[in-house]
């Protein structure tokens, strides 16, 4: 088929479509129940899409005496009669973080081991659950959290110094809950999808913990206050002799075959580069232009009309100047459509599958051959855009951003490229 422009962006958005629906939070839960408690069951949990997970077991079992507490991000609540559902913010925690956390530490006192405690854990929970460590403030961990933010760690580094100067993260959680029977379920998005990096495991320790942490802060050269410094610097480490059965129940890996059955509807190849792509969005951007580029001209490493699908989550690095507006996703675009110069047939979309990249109120962008044609008519310096991080005002005025509103779960980042 001769594909249009309408018919790229109709497949483009159906892909990450699929791949959101692939990772529905209530029906997740209800795929991957554990066996009924004989005494109670406690539901905690926290992340974009614990209420969305709330929901779904609390619909699947209407005879358990069920109670609990679960967090999720401002405007990501779903309707609950028996967990209570509170909110707070996201990247960078708040009051209400400290309250989510108090809250659910006291669900989970003076259990037996008849009862049940179900966990459960999305991305966004480690800024959403903070219990800070001894002698640490609630300003201690967000200017630790935003100097982590900007300066390029991945999200699995990030994650490792949060647990270490918390006291409900890197499994504290359970060890609050013994004796009770845990049972943690898990939509993951991180890169690897290992549990104990999805929101900081709140239920899952982490082997030599200080140790990863202290390696991050002097990697990327962290300033700490003087009590994470000395907790950092510690060799205690929590140790749980029984941290239940953990299920991984949606996963970036997931969205992407999702997104693959979608392409080959439309008789398209595809090409997947897996769900765990990191380093600088714009590099990769670069990269992926490569890639697109080769395609093209060679049919290699797949011929042409196709599809490139990855995952992962990437970062941006924050140096002089104050940011403009946009996420890792749109800087992505932007880079990516630089180094495609115009290239034809060859369009993009990317998002992260919770609806919010960034801080913005879209999931994510698309590129196509005429997005610096259509720039430079609007007076749009695509590279002076990028210079100052501001991909979201570049893409907003062209019409081409990709907006979801909340989607209720968390796969990480997803990115297509159909070359036709």
């Amino acid at each position: 088929m001769a594909w249009t422009d309408a018919d790229a962006r109709k497949v483009l958005r159906e892909m990450f479509d699929a791949a959101i629906a692939s990772a529905e939070a209530g029906r997740a839960v209800q795929y991957n129940l554990p066996s009924k408690p004989v005494g109670r069951c406690i539901v905690v949990g926290a992340g974009k899409a614990s209420a969305a997970m709330a929901a779904g077991l609390e619909a699947a079992w209407p005879d358990v005496d069920m109670s609990g507490v679960v967090v999720t991000r401002y405007g990501h609540g779903a309707p609950t009669k028996r967990i209570k559902v509170l909110e707070a913010s996201h990247p960078v925690p708040d009051e209400n973080s400290l309250n989510a956390a108090s809250a659910i530490l006291e669900a989970v006192q003076n259990l037996t081991p008849d009862d049940l405690v179900i966990a459960l854990i999305s991305g966004g929970g480690s800024s959403l659950l903070v219990q800070p460590a001894n002698g640490l403030t609630l300003e201690d961990k967000q200017t630790i959290n935003e100097e982590l933010l900007k300066s390029g760690a991945a999200i699995n580094e990030i994650n490792c110094v949060r647990a270490a100067l918390s006291n409900i993260k890197g499994g504290k959680l359970a060890l609050a809950a013994a004796p009770a029977r845990i049972e943690t379920l898990v939509i993951s998005d991180v890169p690897g999808d290992t549990p104990s990096e999805v929101a900081s495991g709140p239920t899952i320790p982490v082997p030599d913990l200080n140790a990863r942490a202290r390696a991050v802060i002097e990697r990327y050269d962290i300033p700490l206050p003087p009590a994470a410094k000395s907790l950092i610097d510690g060799s205690g480490q929590t140790q749980l002799a029984n941290t239940g059965k953990v299920r991984l129940i949606a996963s970036p890996r997931q969205a992407i075959a999702a997104a693959q059955s979608v392409a080959h509807s439309y008789g398209l190849a595809t090409l997947s580069l897996g769900d765990a792509l990191e380093g600088e969005s714009r590099e990769l951007g670069k990269i992926l232009a490569g890639v697109a580029a080769s395609i093209r001209s060679s049919g290699a490493p797949v011929a042409a009309p196709c599809v490139v699908l990855s995952g992962g989550e990437t970062t941006v690095t924050i140096a002089g100047t104050a940011p403009g507006k946009g996420g890792r996703n749109t800087e992505f675009l932007l880079s990516l459509a630089i180094a495609l110069k115009g290239t034809a047939n060859v369009w993009a979309i990317a998002g992260d599958t919770d609806g919010i990249d960034g801080v913005e109120d879209a999931a994510g962008a698309i590129v196509a051959p005429d997005t610096l044609q259509r720039a430079r008519l609007q007076d749009l310096s695509a590279d002076a855009f990028l210079k100052r991080h501001d991909s979201y005002s570049f893409f907003k005025p062209l019409n081409d951003l990709v907006i979801t509103g909340p989607t209720l779960t968390n796969v990480n980042d997803f990115r297509a490229i159909l070359i036709a």
